[in-house]
């Protein structure tokens, strides 16, 4: 061998050498390790905290405020009065419904004091005009039949007797139409009871003229104030009736499998974050909003809070899982997690390892594995941009959460 091919030798020996050396071991990933801790699964939602009922408190006519008596924020007790109205034709009908019903009452009164005893004594005057009339009837018959009166007499004296009798006939009329049940006392007591009922319902319009709490409750808007003229249908006042503190929110309809009747939950005010309250699922909505893909849901608050307030809003969170010891990842770190099959890549032996795995509980940006995964694997995040196959190499890895504590990751080795 020349010098020059010895020369050349060397140098290509050198130059695989050099490469050897120098030639990147594989891609470099971040990885997280599968821990056992604690692991909380919840449904979080948005809601707004409801009463059991708002109360529009309006004037049914026209009307002029006369004294509004409380103000926005005010609690209030059923029956107590709240605005006070005046209408001049409302007092004028009560009025006139009064004066009326005096008269019909007095009518009666003039018919079982007055007319019944009259009627009476018309009576026995006209049975004692037909005996007489009777008789005098029957004399001049007998008279007339000996020749002693013209038949005129006669005729004259039957049709007298003809008149009395329709006189008594009329007078038995009369008396019996004042009697108990008679038409004329019925029509007289039936007068006195339509007054009545035309003053009852004078007097009902006037009392729509007062308006009161119709339960207990609080004071959210006021509308009126004295001298406005309000006019029939107008809200005057809104009130949130007292009662059972709910929160009303809407989750995704694909944690409706997670959800159940009698779950705890857990509220926090917007504006008090720091300060949370306990709740309780109490109701679901039988069918799911087609145009949000959401369910309503309904949770009690047993002991609300003094800062809670209708229409505020809240995040409430319902505890649907817990295990003590899980093996946890962090979301991030599972592919596909809403598929049927989600799977994760594993560093094993410096390649990338594509291994399935069984989700269980998810909690707050961890999830855990069911099946899959053992303690301990280092699982290499979507971040590095590793695909199955790949040489890896484990560079600073990061350090997950769990339950709110960062959890050192490892190394391959």
């Amino acid at each position: 061998m020349t010098r020059r091919s010895l020369i050349l030798v060397l140098a290509l020996a050198a130059a695989v050498l050099a490469g050897a050396l120098l030639w990147p071991k594989g891609r470099p990933v971040e990885v997280v390790r599968v821990v056992k801790a604690p692991l909380t699964q919840s449904v979080v939602a948005t809601g707004r905290i409801a009463t059991p009922a708002r109360i529009a408190l309006g004037s049914p006519l026209a009307a002029t405020v006369l004294e509004v008596h409380v103000r926005e924020g005010d609690r209030v007790r059923a029956g107590q009065v709240l605005v006070r109205l005046r209408a001049d034709d409302a007092e004028a009908l009560v009025a006139q419904a009064s004066a009326a019903l005096a008269e019909a009452e007095a009518r009666l009164l003039q018919i079982d004091r007055l007319g019944r005893p009259l009627a009476a004594q018309q009576l026995v005057q006209a049975e004692a005009n037909a005996r007489v009339a009777g008789a005098e009837a029957e004399r001049a018959r007998r008279l007339v039949a000996q020749g002693f009166y013209a038949q005129a007499r006669a005729d004259d004296a039957l049709r007298n007797h003809n008149n009395a009798l329709a006189a008594l006939d009329t007078a038995r009329t009369q008396l019996a139409a004042q009697e108990a049940g008679g038409t004329e006392r019925e029509a007289a007591r039936a007068r006195v009871e339509q007054a009545r009922a035309q003053r009852l319902n004078a007097q009902a319009r006037a009392a729509q003229l007062i308006l009161t709490a119709p339960a207990d409750g609080l004071v959210l808007t006021r509308k009126a104030e004295p001298g406005d003229v309000a006019t029939a249908g107008k809200v005057l006042l809104e009130l949130a009736e007292a009662g059972e503190t709910r929160i009303y929110a809407t989750v995704d309809e694909k944690n409706l499998r997670l959800l159940r009747l009698g779950q705890a939950a857990r509220g926090v005010a917007d504006a008090y974050p720091r300060q949370p309250f306990d709740g309780e699922l109490y109701y679901l909505a039988p069918a799911v909003d087609p145009q949000r893909g959401t369910v309503e849901t309904r949770f009690r608050i047993a002991a609300p809070p003094d800062f809670l307030r209708p229409d505020m809003t809240v995040s409430v969170e319902t505890l649907t899982g817990r295990r003590e010891s899980a093996l946890v990842l962090p979301s991030e770190a599972v592919r596909e997690p809403d598929g049927g099959k989600p799977w994760v890549l594993v560093a094993r032996d410096g390649q990338a390892v594509r291994v399935e795995v069984e989700l269980g509980l998810r909690g707050v940006g961890q999830v855990e594995i069911a099946r899959g995964l053992a303690e301990g694997e280092q699982v290499i995040l979507p971040t590095s941009g590793a695909l199955e196959g790949d040489r890896v190499r484990i560079r600073d890895a990061a350090k997950p959460r769990v339950n709110g504590l960062q959890v050192p990751s490892g190394m391959a080795r």
